[in-house]
């Protein structure tokens, strides 16, 4: 009956929704090549003092192509530094699929191998993360990021942590 109970309780949990056990806690540290240019390196480091989107991505993602516009429009509006990282996708591919779609992104980083993003606990792409001006993750948002999603928890977190 008790399992019964946990069972029926655990269906009705949002997969997107996982709670992180780094929120809360300094970004893991890295050095990655940028994609266009790949003799420079970028560390979060870089960005002390700002609050940033850290988007996970691949050019092979069903979700990225459906959360790709409003990113678009989020870098149009210019109210928050948004850096990609190309997960687990070879360097081409990326540059491919963000000249057909557009590049939202100030930086994108290759993550070939994936390494990094264990560090972050990446289950699968697209991860979006809001990293304040400390480097603390605030927030991680599984799957495809929605208008929905950006009104009522992305963008208000931006804002209230710009303020601070």
């Amino acid at each position: 009956m008790i399992l019964a109970a946990f069972l029926f309780v655990g269906l009705g949990l949002n997969p997107r929704e996982v709670p992180s056990p780094l929120v809360g806690k300094p970004a893991p540290a890295f050095m990655l090549p940028q994609l266009y240019e790949p003799a420079k390196q970028f560390s979060p480091q870089d960005m002390q003092g700002k609050v940033w989107l850290f988007n996970v991505w691949a050019s092979w993602c069903g979700g990225c192509e459906q959360e790709h516009p409003l990113f678009m429009e989020l870098a149009r509006r210019n109210v928050v530094p948004i850096l990609g990282m190309a997960y687990k996708d070879q360097p081409e591919n990326s540059k491919m699929w963000l000249h057909r779609g557009g590049n939202p992104y100030a930086l994108v980083v290759t993550d070939i191998e994936g390494r990094v993003g264990i560090d972050y606990g990446v289950y699968g792409v697209p991860e979006t993360y809001v990293i304040d001006k400390q480097g603390i993750i605030r927030h991680k948002h599984i799957g495809a990021v929605t208008m929905q999603d950006l009104d009522k928890k992305i963008l208000p977190m931006v804002k209230e942590l710009q303020a601070k």
